[in-house]
């Protein structure tokens, strides 16, 4: 609710402050005191734009604060978490306007754009004036009604829970479905080249080993050769490394008794006699087993040829690489099959929940239906109360393709005077029959709808008498259970008021300015009294005035 408003240099107005109540506040005043040049203070801090000649005196900026209490409102505080803004139970909005007719916008003394405060304003204030296409004439809001009339919130969520997985597996089926179809595009090359790996088979580490047995054999004459030479120096010249050091041996043995030293050189000759021995023998052995074989390195070559080609076409170094690249296209191959599998499975859960969400919605669709009449007719009994013995409401329901409120469109269509030619309510309504209608709907759906404080601007204009006693009446019978705020003409609708502020001009150091003040009750029953009878009220007008204020 808003709790006070500040205004500073605005139009003829050089300071004031408006401390509301909760519940019904009624703003009268003599035509041209101001009562809309308040409203229109309060439009500026709710989003509006700016006139340039808004400031009462140039030299001073123009301020506007408003201060609301959101009752930790979910919505306001979801609204204030998700643009990074503090969220506290009482909420400040500021406007200021500068000499230059620029402005800046504050929430909780935060700077922000006029968008964030336009967006924030509905979820605090709904402003009705004269002209004004109001909320009335938007879908979403008479869907809200007949909603708020059915009393099956719980149904609501749980359609809209559905709808959303629906949505989600719908978004994922459409996904899988683009992806199949990148498979498909890349199927017939990925085969191709896994075929290709599969078919040279190659083993880990297999190019690497081929490599190094093709130099093996490009070297074989010369490692023979070599092999051969330290056989033959070892074993087979006319005086043998071994069997010279065999002769070392037995000639120094004959004088180990007489020198200590000599035994372990023996030894250790015997050693080098016996190490030599065995590398003769291992030298004959792969020499034995070193052969140039043509056929074989072809082969080899072939071989190697064929990997290195594949290396190059993958960009890789090694054979373990190229493996890895042929498991990964037998992953790819077989994505295609799994995918496959994945379509159906979530194709049967987005059936399944479509048929879900289409049952629910078909159950909100006929409470829906079953609230059309019963608004119209109480409604239509309204709207004759309210001096518009004429008008008539009717609700349309049309079915839509599924969305997140449901598979209805709700058009409220409306007709002003018995024609018989019903048309959106939006397109045919006077701003005061708005307002009026909206009344009687709002008053309606309070309870169930969290609606944010309304302000009627002279929704009374062409009704009076017992008309304007029943605005009066559904007006009080609101503010019960929302804030109302209503700038007014009518005693009877004033005599109602909660609150009963008046508007009025001064004039103060030759300046005239607007101000208002919050009457207490001998001064409201006077308002009401010149309301009804004049400058000088009479005895009689007074009287009434006191009936309607109840005193």
């Amino acid at each position: 609710m808003l709790k006070r408003i500040s205004i500073r240099n605005y139009a003829i107005i050089d300071q004031l402050e408006i401390d509301f109540s909760a519940k019904l506040n009624i703003i009268t005043g003599e035509t041209g005191a101001g009562k809309s040049i308040i409203v229109g203070a309060l439009g500026l801090i709710l989003g509006n734009r700016a006139d340039t000649a808004v400031s009462f005196r140039k030299d001073q900026k123009c301020v506007i604060e408003g201060i609301f209490n959101t009752d930790t409102k979910k919505s306001i505080r979801e609204f204030l978490l998700q643009q990074d803004l503090d969220a506290d139970d009482e909420l400040v909005l500021r406007r200021e306007i500068i000499q230059t007719g620029k402005s800046r916008a504050f929430i909780n003394d935060t700077p922000v754009n006029l968008t964030q405060l336009k967006e924030l304003s509905l979820l605090l204030v709904d402003l009705h004036q004269q002209f004004d296409s109001l909320e009335l004439g938007q879908t979403d809001f008479q869907r809200e009604v007949l909603d708020a009339l059915a009393g099956r919130p719980e149904s609501i969520t749980q359609y809209q829970q559905l709808f959303r997985k629906w949505q989600d597996a719908k978004k994922q089926l459409d996904a899988l479905k683009e992806q199949k179809l990148a498979f498909d595009r890349e199927y017939d090359y990925n085969q191709f080249q896994f075929n290709e790996l599969e078919e040279a088979g190659f083993r880990e580490n297999e190019l690497e080993e081929i490599d190094a047995e093709l130099k093996l054999f490009s070297h074989a004459e010369g490692i023979i050769a070599a092999l051969n030479q330290v056989r033959f120096v070892l074993s087979e010249t006319e005086a043998p490394v071994v069997q010279q050091l065999r002769v070392l041996v037995n000639q120094l043995q004959g004088y180990a008794a007489y020198q200590p030293s000599l035994p372990g050189i023996i030894e250790r000759l015997q050693s080098a006699q016996i190490e030599l021995e065995d590398i003769v023998d291992e030298v004959e052995h792969i020499s034995g087993h070193i052969h140039y074989d043509n056929e074989k390195i072809a082969s080899l070559n072939e071989r190697l040829s064929t990997g290195y080609k594949l290396l190059k076409k993958h960009a890789v170094q090694t054979t373990n690489e190229l493996i890895q690249v042929q498991e990964g296209l037998a992953e790819k191959l077989q994505a295609v099959l799994n995918i496959e599998t994945a379509i159906q499975q979530t194709e049967n859960e987005t059936n399944r929940l479509l048929e879900q969400a289409m049952t629910a919605a078909m159950a909100i669709s006929a409470s829906r239906k079953e609230q059309m009449k019963p608004l119209e007719v109480k409604v239509n009994k309204l709207l004759a109360q309210v001096g518009m013995p004429n008008a008539r409401l009717k609700v349309e329901q049309k079915q839509i393709p599924l969305n997140i409120t449901g598979s209805d469109e709700v058009t409220f269509l409306f007709d002003a005077n018995k024609s018989g030619q019903f048309l959106p309510v939006g397109k045919v309504a006077s701003g005061g029959e708005l307002s009026r209608l909206m009344l009687c709907i709002k008053s309606l759906v309070a309870e169930s709808i969290d609606l944010p404080t309304l302000i009627f601007d002279e929704i009374d204009t062409g009704i009076s008498g017992e008309a304007a006693k029943q605005v009066g009446l559904i007006m009080k019978s609101l503010a019960g259970k929302r804030q109302v705020i209503s700038i007014t003409h009518q005693p009877q609708i004033a005599g109602q008021a909660d609150a009963h502020f008046f508007v009025f001009k001064e004039v103060i150091k030759e300046e005239v300015k607007t101000n208002i003040r919050l009457l207490n009750t001998e001064e409201r029953v006077i308002a009401i009294a010149r309301m009804l009878s004049g400058e000088k009220p009479t005895a009689a007008a007074i009287e009434n005035a006191r009936e309607m204020v109840g005193q």
